[in-house]
């Protein structure tokens, strides 16, 4: 499924670039921006990705706004302290909720094929990384290879297994680049 010739890594931002709150097994996106923590390490780990070629792109559900648990400009606000404190190349969001039948709400593929057309991203030399099923499942319905980092949440397990299972977002970026080097020759 190859768009263009750029190698990107998909990151959710919920569980991989910031903590979540986990509540009866099951994780929430921060409140408010004030309670926004990076995931640690998170820094580091996504220059490593840059240095390497790896355009980095934020593919992100966001249905708190759609259920009026959370204000768009909350959201946005983290969005942005996200990309201010981070080596991002980009940014999509879905505001919707599952109901609203979007081709952009992960497990749809919609956000990864939209920025594959915009940054001429090949899909087949592309990663995503994520700590859900939706997450995984959107990757592989867009043509990538998966990570799941792997925080024991109380839910389904996606249909289509990850390429592979990490405990953080450091060891999700060291197989990348591991398994990257090998598939390109690098």
């Amino acid at each position: 499924m190859g768009i263009g010739a750029v190698r990107a890594v998909f990151l959710d931002r919920d569980g991989v670039l910031n903590e979540v709150v986990v509540r009866e097994g099951l994780p929430y996106p921060p409140a408010r921006p004030e309670e926004l923590r990076l995931a640690p390490g998170a820094a580091e780990a996504l220059a490593r990705l840059k240095a390497a070629g790896f355009l980095l792109i934020v593919v992100t559900n966001q249905p708190d706004v759609a259920r009026g648990r959370q204000s768009r400009a909350a959201a946005e606000a983290m969005n942005r302290s996200v990309i201010a404190a981070l080596p991002l190349d980009g940014l999509r969001v879905c505001w919707h909720d599952d109901g609203d039948a979007c081709t952009c709400r992960k497990p749809k593929p919609g956000l990864l094929l939209d920025a594959a057309g915009d940054y001429g991203i090949d899909l087949s030399r592309s990663f995503l990384i994520g700590d859900r099923w939706r997450d995984i499942e959107a990757g592989a319905a867009a043509g990538c290879r998966t990570v799941l980092i792997d925080r024991q949440y109380a839910e389904r397990p996606p249909v289509t297994p990850p390429d592979f299972r990490a405990d953080s977002l450091t060891a999700a970026v060291e197989w990348i680049l591991q398994s990257s080097g090998q598939r390109l020759g690098l």
